[in-house]
């Protein structure tokens, strides 16, 4: 698995702790997925004002958002399955985690494992496909052993 990391923001430390769970959470959806590790994604870390404009720009909504995901077109597939793009809003991430009585590390792995299954397809229009998706990732942060 391939990550590659774009930090352009300044609300939490992004250390080598940040990238592992990162990383452990991508290949926890893959494992539930029963999906080759042999993967790229790209996670940027942003603030507040830079998630809402690519919210605005990408999908004509002009609000802040916790994260966007951006899956890539199969075409360009090489030896590595290229998943996509995944960007994180630190702040949203640390009231999130406030509001909810978690971690700023928890929040962190959830949003990169609803992240991680956009990319792959899944998503939460409609109510049988929110609560397949909502299964999807309780399994995967089951799998990484953080609970609420």
């Amino acid at each position: 698995m391939q990550v590659y990391y774009d930090n352009r923001q300044e609300d939490i430390e992004i250390t080598e702790e940040t990238k592992n769970l990162i990383k452990k959470s991508i290949a926890a959806v893959l494992k539930i997925e029963k999906l080759d590790e042999n993967v790229e994604v790209s996670v940027s870390f942003v603030g507040d004002e830079e998630i809402r404009k690519l919210n605005r720009d990408y999908r004509g909504v002009d609000k802040s958002t916790d994260v966007l995901s951006f899956p890539m077109d199969d075409e360009f597939i090489l030896d590595n399955r290229i998943l996509g793009d995944v960007i994180i809003n630190t702040k949203r991430v640390m009231e999130q985690a406030e509001e909810l009585g978690n971690s700023n590390e928890r929040e962190l792995s959830y949003l990169t494992v609803h992240s991680i299954l956009h990319l792959l397809g899944y998503d939460h229009m409609e109510d049988e496909d929110k609560k397949e998706m909502r299964e999807r990732e309780k399994l995967a942060m089951m799998e990484l052993s953080i609970y609420r």
